[in-house]
């Protein structure tokens, strides 16, 4: 097996995707935000960073994450917060998915995927793309029309510090149907 490693850059800000074992959708009802809020800030308090932008979705998460100068250890972060987040939710009566013979050899619980997705953050112009893209999340999955509208994000906040117009990332539902397309563009 590889010995898998991972990019780290002490005081980076970072991307990250974070997704459930087996995309099951139950992170945004009550009992799961309430934990994984509760997971996260005792995290925070032992191993401390930012959270610039996050947005909370039915199956995965992704987040923007400021390291403090010198720190570059998410990886442990993540684990942590995994696994307060599990034994958090079990003990209120949250549901695992069924656990693989590798899980059950390892111990491992089947909340979470393994590991997580991430990407440092180069520059400017990559962070306001990936705030852009966090916030704009809720309405590629089609879960609203605006990202306004989405209640686990810190979009609102964004507007509120004047960094994005109330409506900004709206889409208008049957702008372009198909009845707007002729035949040169099904081609």
């Amino acid at each position: 097996m590889p010995n898998y490693r991972r990019f780290t850059v002490p005081g980076a800000t970072l991307f990250f995707t974070v997704v459930t074992d087996q995309r099951r959708r139950f992170l945004v009802d009550p009992p799961a935000r309430s934990c994984l809020r509760q997971a996260i800030q005792a995290v925070q308090q032992r191993y401390p960073f930012d959270i610039p932008a996050i947005v909370l979705l039915p199956d995965h998460l992704h987040a923007l994450w400021t390291l403090p100068h010198g720190d570059a250890e998410y990886s442990i972060r993540w684990r942590r917060i995994k696994e307060e987040f599990t034994e958090r939710y079990l003990a209120l009566g949250g549901v695992e998915g069924p656990r693989s013979d590798s899980r059950q050899r390892r111990g491992e619980r089947a909340v979470w995927q393994r590991r997580f997705w991430e990407h440092t953050i180069e520059d400017e112009f990559d962070f306001e793309r990936h705030v852009d893209y966090i916030h704009y999340n809720p309405v590629k999955h089609c879960l609203v029309a605006r990202p306004r509208d989405w209640r686990f994000s810190s979009f609102l906040r964004w507007v509120r510090q004047g960094h994005y117009p109330p409506d900004w990332g709206s889409i208008t539902v049957g702008t372009l149907g198909f009845e707007d397309l002729d035949e040169t563009a099904m081609e």
